[in-house]
């Protein structure tokens, strides 16, 4: 069973970079596309970045791209969200997910999903 775990999450202010990870075990992932999306309130998900496990190809939404970075580390079973310069519109909860097969941008492509962590950024 795929469990992804996320962490990193908290309170920082505008400007401020934040990194979150998240830890995935259960199987092994090289047929695996791992997303990165979020949820403000009251808004939809919204999808933030992908990438390819097998060969670390990745691809960002218009919105984040330049500011946020994804990563893998094989090693840790990890993939990462590193983001900069962020804003109070980044507030919101922040979700990994897992879909076997190649990176989508919508939500119901992915079929196994962290718990989410909260990220706040304060004016």
């Amino acid at each position: 069973q795929v469990q992804l775990v996320e962490s990193g999450g908290g309170m920082v202010e505008t400007g401020d970079s934040l990194r979150l990870s998240c830890a995935a075990s259960g199987r092994t992932f090289t047929s695996y596309t791992m997303g990165w999306f979020r949820q403000a309130p009251g808004k939809d998900y919204e999808f933030l970045a992908a990438i390819v496990w097998s060969d670390g190809s990745a691809g960002y939404a218009p919105s984040i791209k330049g500011r946020f970075t994804i990563s893998r580390d094989d090693a840790k079973n990890t993939v990462y969200l590193q983001m900069n310069t962020l804003q109070p519109e980044d507030t919101a909860v922040y979700y990994c997910a897992a879909r076997q097969g190649l990176p989508r941008s919508s939500p119901s492509e992915y079929d196994t999903w962290g718990q989410g962590a909260q990220v706040t950024v304060s004016s």
